[in-house]
């Protein structure tokens, strides 16, 4: 059976529950969610008024999906769109955003190749933990030659501390990681020759 291209009709009824008048089954947000990521398209209409109340049950997923801690929206971001509501550059903001979107999403390859190529399949994880293990080495490193000295507390938590994540902190990132991982290997090669 070919799919259509029309949008697949919900309709919320006062009990608030929701029904697929496509696959004549209720359903529930979440399902909603897993079919905008599946790329199908749908509107949400009352059952009883029959107004068009789609852009009220997206809004509803995204509050659900923030609320289970899966925080896409910086807090920041949320209060200029709160300082929109009522401002005169109101009208423009949605086209705004939209076109921003568009353009992220065609951009997305792209910047997931690249972020793979810079970082490796699994991206921060990846570099957070080598930085973890690189300073491990270099920590036991440094207390194998000085076995007396300690590394200061504000050194180790400074050491310690998570990677810059601003996209023009990349490049240095990498250098010093880089640099560091030069640096334990002519380490390694000066033991090896004692």
């Amino acid at each position: 059976m070919a799919k259509s291209n029309e949008p697949v009709t919900i309709k919320k009824y006062a009990n608030r529950r929701l029904y697929n008048t496509g696959t004549s089954t209720y359903v529930t947000l979440e399902d909603l969610a897993q079919m905008v990521k599946n790329g199908e398209d749908f509107v949400v209409y009352d059952a009883k008024s029959s107004d068009d109340i789609t852009h009220s049950v997206l809004t509803q997923i995204i509050f659900e999906q923030e609320g289970k801690g899966q925080n896409l929206l910086p807090i920041n971001f949320l209060r200029q769109i709160i300082r929109f509501y009522g401002d005169s550059m109101q009208m423009l903001v949605p086209r705004y955003l939209d076109m921003s979107i568009e353009n992220f999403t065609k951009e997305q390859g792209p910047l997931r190749e690249q972020f793979t190529k810079t970082f490796g399949v699994g991206g921060f994880g990846v570099m957070e933990e080598q930085v973890r293990r690189n300073m491990e080495i270099f920590d036991r490193a440094f207390k194998m030659f000085l076995p007396n000295a300690r590394m200061d507390e504000a050194a180790a938590t400074a050491a310690a501390a998570p990677a810059p994540t601003r996209p023009d902190d990349f490049d240095e990132l990498k250098r010093q990681v880089a640099d560091m991982q030069r640096r334990l290997d002519q380490l390694g090669d000066d033991t090896k020759k004692d």
